[in-house]
């Protein structure tokens, strides 16, 4: 028997490698794996099964419903499992905050029987629509939860309302029982569907967009996505008659000031001829970077970000609500903090977050600015300085060197640059938090509002939760069911000191989640990678700890750092930290304020 077709619609990335692993096992199907979630709507997804040659389809949750809707093809749900589910559960033990478990019956069903059997107190919420996700992850949100174990559409809504979530993602059992219905359901289905010949000759060499007129010259088809239609479709069918004449037709037309390369054709459906224009935009950036000179639009930026470890909820700690509030003022700010606190994060955000959010952030790497960059920045008419109502973001300006800094802080005084546009430095400061004189003087001369970022090594009380959280994103994008760090094994990140902060904790954590194959990061892998991390990255390490002091500094420094080592290992707990130091309470308080 021939292969049977299959395409299968996963949610979320790793699911799609996984789906593909178990694929190659399979000698009786010929599979297509696709992302798209329940987000996509009905014509996104109806553009992507568009190949209406598939026996079958397999898909999970909402998203399954959903084509079921749209296609005629059968429709195979990829089932989660009790274990999946309780895999979750196990995961989001580790968190300290409030949380809740959220979904459709699918999930919810077996979360209160799971619950049951093991005696768990957990909240679980049920949703039928994906119109009710967000304004329930709201109401959530308001009565002081801060997690969700959830779906996909779910983790995505509770992402960006700024609530962590634990994806409940799919095992191979389940997407393996998928498998063989779908095989089950195409052996028993005895009516071959028609295929659509003439879309699919159409659409075999589509480009970036598709637009097809009828016999009438009426729009047949288009992959047209955005506003303006009849903008770009009226210069399109001006183009119709040129078709009939050329055997074959290709040209560069502008549309609404975009440059675009239209490829153009006659195709015959029903004996009627349909005109075909396949046409792809110009990606020529709006002013070529150069010298270290750079452009983002807001999308890259958001990009940039959301790709970012920094953009997983609960990492910024207290500085998110500041970072929130200056991000709304026009008033220029200094970003400062040690080597890999996410200055450059913190500035994207600020940007997105902006009123001036639809212009261009124009970004300034210091330590890239070449002479003929910093000629080109101070000199030539069509530098970004010359320009208003943008975000101009000087990246390590620290890295200028005193006299550039005196000239460049003379142009922006003298052009009131800082009137004109939004300006965001970022400074690196030494491990006693003192900025450098060029950072002072920026400070002191625009009158900057400042965010200083903390090192990670007074966060360490925090880093079960953070931990946590980071491999729970990890899982998902890995493809992997890792629940966390063995107890000794969160004691060694806890005393480890972190010279590189928050850079270096998402590469460790990564590499640890990427090279470990149990369901905890054992202490053994922990000791492993922080030794070979001392062997190339400055750190103090003690013998049979892996983190020590740095006894080169004032007394009251070191004291300060064994009261934030203490406290870290007793999760906390001042009483507790107090008690085992043999301080008082209030001299504990007063060094943790100082």
């Amino acid at each position: 028997m021939s292969k049977i077709k299959v395409l299968a619609v996963a949610p979320y990335e790793a699911m799609k490698t996984t789906i593909e692993r178990l694929g190659k096992s399979r000698p009786d199907i010929e599979l297509t794996v696709r992302v798209a979630d329940l987000s996509y709507g009905k014509e996104l997804l109806q553009r992507l099964i568009e190949d209406d040659s598939y026996d079958v389809i397999i898909s999970r949750g909402g998203t399954a419903q959903l084509i079921e809707e749209i296609t005629d093809v059968p429709v195979v749900e990829i089932s989660l499992s009790v274990y999946d589910i309780l895999r979750a559960i196990k995961l989001a033990e580790n968190y300290k905050e409030r949380y809740a478990i959220m979904g459709f019956p699918n999930i919810t069903g077996s979360a209160y029987m799971l619950c049951d059997l093991l005696q768990y107190q957990v909240d679980i919420f049920t949703v039928h629509s994906a119109g009710q996700v967000r304004p329930q992850l709201e109401k959530l949100k308001k009565q002081g939860y801060q997690m969700v174990v959830c779906d996909v559409i779910s983790h995505r809504e509770a992402k960006a309302l700024g609530l962590n979530a634990i994806l409940i993602t799919s095992g191979a059992e389940s997407i393996e029982d998928a498998f063989n219905l779908a095989v089950k359901i195409s052996k028993n289905q005895v009516e071959v569907r028609r295929e659509n010949a003439f879309l699919k000759n159409v659409l075999k060499s589509a480009a970036e967009y598709t637009v097809i007129f009828g016999p009438e010259g009426n729009v047949y088809f288009s992959t047209w996505d955005k506003q303006n239609e009849t903008n770009v479709f009226d210069p399109l069918r001006r183009e119709i008659p040129n078709l009939r004449t050329a055997e074959s037709y290709k040209v560069f037309r502008s549309i609404q000031n975009t440059l675009f390369s239209i490829v153009g054709s006659l195709q015959t459906y029903d004996d009627q001829p349909y005109a075909v224009f396949h046409f792809t935009q110009s990606q020529i950036p709006i002013t070529p970077g150069k010298y270290g000179i750079r452009y983002a639009s807001k999308k890259e930026a958001r990009d940039q970000f959301v790709n970012s470890f920094y953009s997983i909820p609960g990492i910024l700690g207290d500085l998110a609500e500041s970072v929130e509030k200056i991000s709304q003022s026009p008033f220029p700010v200094m970003i400062t903090g040690e080597t890999g606190t996410g200055k450059e994060l913190i500035a994207l955000l600020l940007y997105i977050r902006s009123a001036l959010d639809t212009n261009p952030l124009i970004i300034i790497d210091c330590r890239q600015l070449t002479d003929k960059g910093w000629a080109y920045l101070t000199n030539h008419y069509s530098s970004p300085l010359n320009d208003s109502r943008n975000t101009i973001y000087f990246h390590s300006i620290d890295a200028l060197g005193p006299e550039k800094s005196r000239q460049l802080l003379s142009c922006i005084l003298d052009t009131n640059l800082h009137r004109r546009n939004r300006l965001i430095f970022s400074c690196v400061s030494k491990r006693d938090a003192v900025l450098p004189p060029e950072g002072q003087e920026i400070v002191k001369q625009l009158s900057c509002l400042t965010v200083c970022v903390p090192p990670l090594r007074e966060r360490v009380h925090e880093l079960p939760t953070l931990s946590s959280i980071y491999l729970s994103a990890l899982n998902v994008e890995l493809g992997k069911q890792l629940i966390g760090f063995e107890p000794k094994a969160m004691e060694m990140f806890m005393q480890y000191d972190w010279p590189q902060n928050y850079t270096q904790f998402g590469r460790l954590t990564a590499e640890l989640a990427v090279l470990t194959n149990t369901p905890y990061i054992t202490s053994n892998a922990v000791a492993s990678l922080l030794d070979k991390e001392c062997a190339s990255v400055q750190c103090h390490v003690p013998a049979g700890t892996g983190v020590g002091l740095d006894l080169d500094r004032p007394l009251d420094e070191i004291v300060r750092d064994v009261i934030k080592k203490a406290l870290a290992k007793n999760q906390g707990n001042q009483s507790q930290t107090a008690k085992q130091l043999q301080i008082s309470r209030t001299t504990l308080w007063r060094y943790l304020k100082e």
